[in-house]
């Protein structure tokens, strides 16, 4: 999305882009755990059955070229009413189901969150977890950086 576009989502619109993203990049071990551990239990209705499929993956030559086809990547997705009526939805990586489901749902028990307590038992243990480990993912790379340099001999000059 671009910055132009992103100046036009309204404040609760951008937080949902943000769990929604939280969520759906945690390794679906690490989210069942958490989920477990709140001992929700919504009641809802399925109005999309996690189903798996497929999309193109685009990309640009240096990031700005033009658009191409690259590959295509599986994905599940998963949409949920809850008895109150809020629609939970989710679009994950790979073909897990049961991360679907539990993304859908805590998608829509996150908009419901006037207190803000889920999204502090939820999302941002789990948004630490991600941040910890892209830091180690870091500092494992930059342990292997090499520094090259040029001498200049005296006749070149």
């Amino acid at each position: 999305m671009s910055a132009a576009n992103q100046t036009t989502l309204t404040a609760s619109q951008l937080a949902r882009q943000h769990w929604l993203g939280v969520l759906a990049k945690v390794p679906a071990e690490q989210l069942q755990q958490q989920w477990a551990a709140l001992d929700l239990t919504p009641d809802y209705q399925l109005i999309r059955p996690p189903e798996i499929g497929l999309t193109m993956v685009r990309a640009r030559v240096g990031g700005s070229g033009q658009p191409f086809n690259m590959a295509e990547m599986t994905i599940t997705r998963c949409a949920i009413r809850l008895t109150s009526g809020t629609l939970g939805v989710s679009y994950v990586a790979g073909r897990d189901k049961r991360k679907a489901l539990t993304v859908a749902l805590a998608d829509a028990l996150l908009q419901e969150d006037t207190d803000q307590q889920l999204q502090q038992q939820l999302v941002v243990p789990l948004e630490a977890s991600l941040q910890a480990a892209a830091d180690a993912r870091a500092a494992d790379a930059s342990q292997t950086k090499v520094d090259f340099f040029t001498l200049v001999r005296g006749e070149d000059e």
